[in-house]
């Protein structure tokens, strides 16, 4: 029963999305819910706010509300300096540094590089967007800047790559020289290096980075990529598909060259699609519809650069990014067909003849879980942030993973980047918990005071991590790591209980102890009082725990084409009408089952994190066949956190924070089920 044995779930879940991935003659059938939902690690992040930036406004005044934010800071780096100055770009304009505590502004960069013409109000990444530090910027005080402009720049100013249909933006890439990189405060002069047109304010350039990986003796050491989105018109054209047009792509470009067409930048020997006819040079990596955020992992001789890529209206997708690589929009959403125009706005299993067109599918991903009342095509409000590898020794168990969120709840996520591989099966998506600097859990909507968080990424040059937020401007950085109730339960232990002498059932008649085994004969009945379970057996061998750990193996006897099959796990009793129970049953999408309970002299109360009331879905399904099962409960009593594991998972399948009760028996039982127990151990600290 060790946590260390193979994860069953885990291994249905690879089951379940290597099939969902594989060419199906069903193409017609949209996919209604394409991904499993991330599961919750036990893992959590320790955040210790460190600055709050000030308030800010777009030009002109928005009337999009998720515009409306404290700030739109949108990540955080360190200077290649080795200063410890940490910069911050606000898309309202104004680039900050920070050290010590102390902020201020290097550079207004939307008033200086483009005065009236820079443009904030419309798009969620419109304004200033993103600044990288050229590798040698402590010789050279060189910087890069994109930034949008409408207005006159629509007619005075022509892109150097053209899109055919009307702009109503343009994404500007723009080269700055401190004369002193030393100083606190930017002067210097400036150049533009790139222009590109879109035809809509969404999916401009997001990003734009060095790869920090690269030595100065390497090919890629010194060139610039750039995170061009689709311009929002690939639901209605294959733009990101056309090797002729830069939008939907991830270009590549050395900015101290000068053979490119408009001689301000250099095109890269090594691009994959340079000298081809027909085929812009610049062009690194194809097919996306919104790629926000890339990064490399540092270790390894493969340095791998992951992309965190942004769906349509079903799957958020994390990539590895190979050159050439064609990411499938708007032919594909994640490892889905999409139909353009399609009214469903869903997606459909990949063709017979999927391998034919050399698409690169995700690494990771999750759905949207669109609620039944939201129309098809409502935006779901979802949004993948891409994030980093995590490769330094400061955050026990993080190590390996790569760190990603769903930015507009600011949930954090990881996947452990071994099972990050092209062609192999989605890797596990799980889900991390947060705390404060108290060590209270917490969601990253209460740090930023809003149900919209807008959290993004940062990291420094060592490697650690920090997260944003647009709500509150508020920046943290993750400074340690905890595992969910992973508290010392005590030494007493009690094992060996399977005599009728060791148990007092509710209804004795309704039980048998042949010898191994603790077994619920007969299906209980309701009882009057308050709803709780209707048959149920207390151990009474050993004392009363307070922090307590119980092993055991479960079984269900009731057929499994029954619905509604359940056994429990009976902890914290005091009483008939007070205790906590983890239910375990094949149904998870009602309220009274596969979860954990508390009943409190009321009608059972649920009280575990996994159940969602809008969806009517919990934790992924406990038992589901006749077979023999792995269970471990853990009650932590002075912090009130539960947490359930089934077959040997290092994830919990349920977790729970409750105060309510610091003490009590176990048990084992069901509502109104059959079912067996044996190779019961509790372990704890027997109460006073």
């Amino acid at each position: 029963m060790s946590r260390s044995r193979p994860c069953l779930l885990a291994m249905l879940v690879t089951v379940l999305v290597t099939g969902l991935i594989t060419p199906s003659a069903h193409a017609d059938e949209q996919v209604l819910d394409p991904l499993p939902t991330p599961a919750v690690s036990g893992l959590g992040l320790t955040l210790k706010e460190i600055a709050t930036l000030p308030k800010s406004e777009p030009v002109p005044a928005p009337t999009d509300s998720r515009l409306k934010r404290w700030n739109r800071i949108n990540y955080l780096g360190e200077l290649p300096d080795h200063s410890g100055r940490l910069y911050v770009p606000d898309l309202n304009g104004k680039l900050y540094f920070l050290k010590d505590g102390q902020q201020h502004v290097y550079l207004d960069v939307g008033a200086e590089a483009a005065g009236a013409d820079f443009y904030t109000h419309k798009g969620l990444g419109s304004g200033f967007g993103f600044v990288a530090f050229d590798p040698r910027f402590a010789k050279n005080g060189r910087f890069y800047t994109i930034h949008t402009e409408a207005w006159g720049a629509l007619t005075s100013k022509k892109p150097d790559l053209a899109y055919p249909e009307q702009q109503t933006a343009q994404g500007v890439l723009t080269e700055w020289t401190a004369t002193d990189p030393k100083a606190d405060v930017f002067s210097g002069t400036h150049r533009e290096v790139l222009r590109l047109g879109f035809e809509g304010q969404l999916h401009g350039i997001q990003e734009i980075g060095f790869n920090p990986t690269a030595h100065w003796w390497d090919a890629d050491y010194g060139l610039l990529y750039l995170a061009v989105g689709d311009g929002g018109v690939g639901t209605k054209n294959s733009v990101p598909q056309d090797l002729l047009m830069p939008q939907g792509k991830i270009l590549r470009i050395d900015p101290r060259g000068t053979n490119s067409a408009n001689g301000k930048y250099g095109i890269p020997r090594a691009n994959p699609f340079v000298g081809k006819a027909g085929v812009l040079g610049e062009i690194y990596a194809s097919g996306m519809r919104d790629p926000y955020r890339f990064s490399w992992d540092p270790a390894g001789w493969r340095h791998q650069m992951f992309l965190g890529h942004i769906g349509e209206k079903a799957v958020e997708s994390v990539y590895e990014i190979t050159p050439g690589a064609n990411l499938g929009w708007s032919e594909r959403e994640g490892p889905f067909l999409y139909k353009r125009g399609d009214p469903s706005c869903g997606v459909f299993p990949l063709p017979p003849d999927d391998a034919k067109f050399g698409y690169t599918y995700p690494v990771a991903a999750f759905d949207h879980n669109r609620l039944a009342s939201q129309k098809p095509c409502a935006d779901s409000g979802n949004a993948l942030m891409g994030g980093f590898v995590y490769r330094g020794h400061k955050l026990d168990g993080l190590y390996g993973k790569y760190l990603f969120a769903e930015g507009v709840s600011g949930t954090v996520l990881y996947s452990d980047v071994r099972q990050m591989r092209i062609g192999a099966p989605l890797a596990k998506v799980q889900q991390l918990m947060l705390y404060n600097e108290a060590g209270k859990r917490v969601t990253m909507q209460e740090l930023a005071g809003d149900p919209r968080v807008d959290l993004r990424f940062g990291q420094d040059q060592s490697g650690e991590l920090y997260l944003t937020a647009k709500a509150n401007g508020k920046i943290w950085k993750i400074t340690g790591t905890r595992r969910f109730a992973d508290c010392r339960v005590g030494h007493t232990e009690v094992s060996h209980a399977t005599s009728a002498r060791d148990w007092a059932p509710v209804t004795p008649a309704k039980w048998q102890f042949p010898g191994r085994e603790v077994v619920l004969a007969q299906a209980g009945e309701q009882r009057p009082g308050p709803r709780r379970p209707f048959e149920y057996a207390v151990l009474t061998k050993g004392p009363v725990f307070g922090s307590v750990r119980i092993d055991a193996e479960v079984r269900l006897d009731t057929p499994v084409d029954i619905p509604n099959r359940d056994v429990i796990i009976v902890f914290g009793y005091q009483s008939d009408t007070q205790f906590y129970y983890a239910h375990l049953s094949q149904d998870n999408t009602i309220y009274p089952h596969n979860g954990i309970f508390a009943v409190n002299n009321a009608d059972r109360l649920r009280i575990d994190d996994q159940w969602d009331a809008a969806r009517s879905v919990g934790a992924l399904p406990a038992v589901k066949d006749a077979r023999w099962h792995d269970v471990e409960v853990t009650h932590c009593a002075a912090t009130g956190e539960i947490a359930v594991y089934v077959d040997g998972s290092d994830a919990p399948l349920m977790t729970a924070i409750d105060p309510t009760f610091k003490s009590g028996r176990v048990g084992f039982g069901s509502f109104d089920n059959i079912g067996r127990l044996r190779d019961l151990t509790v372990t704890g600290t027997r109460e006073k």
